[in-house]
């Protein structure tokens, strides 16, 4: 490494003292040396790898994933250099500094050069605090900026500690950072999370973890990280166990926070929206109608409506019929319609179960053949007999997801059988003309019935595969006989008879050319679920979660106060109804984000609807008093801000057809719930609505503000 890492201003020059920072210097050179030593190694077998001959098969599989596992490795190494080391932390008992990473290091002699930062010994640089110091004495945080320090901040928590350092500021490094401008992404503030904070970023992952916390508590820095330390800590979330989901309220929201998983050594998360997780949920529009949406949150309709139209689907012929093979006629009762049809296993999909209830007919057919013909020309007479497929085809027939649901909308007699507990004034709101125009409040509908329904043509495509299949061995079967009349020498060993094993020629058939599904990377089950914004899921969006998470293991982030559509029950209560249990509920309470000034001004909007409202306190001053003024001053007011500052992001919150700009947002309250900007003006928030939805989208727009708040209102 050549110069210093360390690239401090005139105002710190008492920090840049080499008493303080040389011991730093040196190991800062270790960990470049060892960084180095790594990219070129990585980089060699990469290029190796991809020279190596790509074969057929496992093989070329093989090949690919160890391509693709070199490439994520060298990505994860490339994102950071030196700014890999958050910290340092020195122990009571031992003098020597213990450097805290993203990701752990060592040198090529075994020496640790980096402690990763979700490791249990790197908890003391997270949860010291004068009352309980962890078996600390000292803890230093830095600052980076374009790969070199640019400042950083010791706490001391002995005497012992004060010797070497020149900030005994304790909350210097976290004030400071939350005085930052933001960006268009979510800043990095792992060096900076707080002792509450990391409490529950480390707690177990069974059952749910509910993380209640009010606007600027850090709500999604807890849940952020609590992912990446969930995926290092715990082996059952690892990938061969269904890994982890991390589901945030929407898509500018998941660009806002999509470098913080990355940056902490996590880059195979699956993130998404509840909209990714249906087809139709890219385009589905919004329930107009207030009773309607209100009908479908509820889990009856997801959970037993679906359930229900499946059933109707799948009852077995009441009379029996006589199935001919062409030699001899087998009689097949109602009775063995029914053995048949409780053929598949319990969680089979229906369209998926289709093929098991063919296996059974054949097999009881079979069994009450008594002609003479061969077994295998006796099984092909009755694949094609197409009076056999018709009835089959109308008792259990291959369903689409899609229609299944649109039927509900269109066709009131389907839905009073479905859902007997709808009144007739309901059924009627919920017809409509159009029963494929998708909204918001369909997609749990719509995934219910693709997750009971299967795959429509997975068994369509199960057949041409077996067929395929079926080709290509009686193709190598051709090709070992030519080879053996071709041979007529004995080799001794038996090696070219050998070849006409069943099992030698299946190893000769090439699969790769075969069709096969694409997986769906959302479809689950994962082993864990973090849900950040959870207060707005109704009831039916929770049963699209329920359904990818068997172990019922969740992290739960969210704010009551900011439920638009009210939150009258406590969590556990919430939870409960909806079929979670072993809820633990851990509340922050500390607003890190907000000026009191700020929180002066919004704490009554939301205390007016909801008393008990979790209010968090501010911890500092933004110094700025809240601005109010006429609509009129909305250019003057941005261009000023503009000028003013040479970074940040402001945000208009109510004005559609203030058209966006590199650094100046414009949002509805909705989208701006879980980003933060430095400026926040709102425009005419009496506007937002009355009631509970109009209170909290104030209450939620005016909390995005980090450093000043300006209200502006029509005449």
């Amino acid at each position: 490494m050549s110069g210093s890492v360390f690239h401090l201003p005139d105002r710190l020059r008492a920090k840049a003292d080499p008493a303080l920072i040389d011991g730093d210097e040196q190991h800062f050179a270790a960990i470049a040396e060892r960084l180095a030593q790594l990219l070129g190694d990585l980089s060699d077998r990469l290029d190796a790898a991809r020279r190596a001959p790509g074969g057929k098969g496992r093989q070329a599989s093989d090949r690919d994933m160890e391509v693709r596992r070199l490439e994520a490795e060298l990505r994860r190494l490339r994102r950071f250099g030196l700014d890999l080391c958050i910290g340092r932390i020195v122990g009571a008992e031992h003098a020597e500094p213990v450097y805290i990473g993203r990701r752990g290091l060592t040198d090529s002699a075994g020496r640790r050069l980096l402690l990763d930062w979700r490791s249990p010994a790197a908890e003391p640089y997270f949860g010291a605090t004068h009352a309980n110091p962890m078996g600390l004495t000292s803890r230093r945080r830095y600052r980076w900026t374009d790969g070199r320090i640019s400042d950083y901040w010791d706490e001391v928590f002995t005497p012992d500690g004060l010797d070497g350092h020149a900030a005994l500021d304790d909350q210097s490094a976290f004030i400071a950072s939350l005085g930052g401008s933001r960006s268009a992404r979510m800043r990095d503030v792992l060096a900076t999370i707080q002792a509450d904070q990391d409490a529950i970023i480390r707690a177990g992952s069974r059952g749910a973890l509910v993380v209640d916390g009010g606007p600027g508590t850090g709500k999604t820095v807890v849940a952020l990280h609590r992912t990446a330390y969930l995926r290092y800590a715990d082996p059952r979330l690892g990938h061969r166990t269904g890994g982890v989901l991390f589901v945030g309220p929407h898509e500018p929201y998941l660009a806002y926070v999509a470098d913080v998983l990355p940056s902490l050594g996590e880059e195979d998360v699956q993130t998404c929206t509840l909209r990714d997780l249906v087809p139709e949920g890219a385009a589905a529009g919004a329930e107009t109608d207030p009773e309607v949406a209100r009908l479908k949150a509820s889990a009856d309709l997801v959970v037993k409506g679906i359930e229900a139209a499946v059933r109707f689907y799948e009852e077995p012929p009441a009379t029996g019929m006589t199935v001919s093979t062409g030699e001899a006629d087998i009689w097949l009762s109602a009775d063995d319609w029914a053995e048949a049809f409780a053929a598949p296993g319990p969680g089979t999909p229906h369209n998926e179960a289709r093929d098991e209830i063919w296996d059974a007919l054949l097999t009881i057919l079979l069994a009450g053949y008594d002609g003479d013909e061969p077994e295998d020309l006796v099984r092909g007479s009755l694949l094609r007999n197409r009076e056999l497929r018709a009835a089959v085809n109308r008792a259990w027939p291959l369903l689409d997801p899609a229609e299944l649901v649109a039927d509900l909308w269109s066709v009131p007699a389907y839905l009073r059988r479905c859902a007997p507990w709808l009144s007739p004034d309901e059924v009627r709101r919920l017809q409509r003309p159009e029963p494929r125009a998708w909204t918001g409040s369909d997609l749990p509908l719509l995934d219910a019935a693709r997750q009971r329904l299967g795959d429509p043509e997975a068994s369509r495509r199960n057949h041409r595969r077996a067929a395929a299949l079926a080709t290509e061995r009686t193709r190598m079967a051709a090709v070992v006989d030519e080879l053996i009349e071709a041979h007529t020498y004995d080799d001794g060993e038996g090696v070219l008879s050998s070849l006409r094993q069943l099992d030698l020629q299946d190893a000769l058939v090439d699969e790769t050319g075969l069709a096969t599904a694409e997986r769906d990377q959302l479809a689950g089950p994962f082993a864990h679920i973090v849900v950040d914004e959870a207060q707005e899921l109704t009831d039916a969006q929770w049963q699209m979660l329920l359904l990818r998470c068997p172990s019922r293991s969740f992290t739960i982030v969210g704010d009551r106060a900011q439920a638009r559509h009210g939150f009258a029950e406590s969590w556990p209560e919430r939870l409960e109804r909806i079929g979670l249990d072993r809820i633990t509920v851990a509340s922050l309470r500390i607003n890190y984000r907000t000026p009191e000034e700020v929180m002066t001004e919004a704490e009554p909007v939301i205390r007016a609807v909801l008393p008990d409202a979790n209010v968090p306190t501010s911890i500092r001053s933004g110094g700025l008093p809240v601005v109010h003024g006429p609509v009129g001053q909305l250019t003057a007011i941005l261009d000023a801000w503009l000028a003013g500052h040479d970074d940040g992001i402001a945000c208009v919150i109510g004005a559609p057809a203030f058209r966006p700009t590199a650094r100046v947002r414009s949002l509805t309250p909705e989208l701006a719930k879980g980003l933060e900007f430095d400026l926040v003006i709102l425009v005419d928030p009496a506007a937002f609505g009355d009631g509970i939805e109009g209170a909290v989208d104030r209450y939620v727009a005016m909390t995005r503000a980090t450093r000043q708040l300006v209200i502006l209102t029509s005449p």
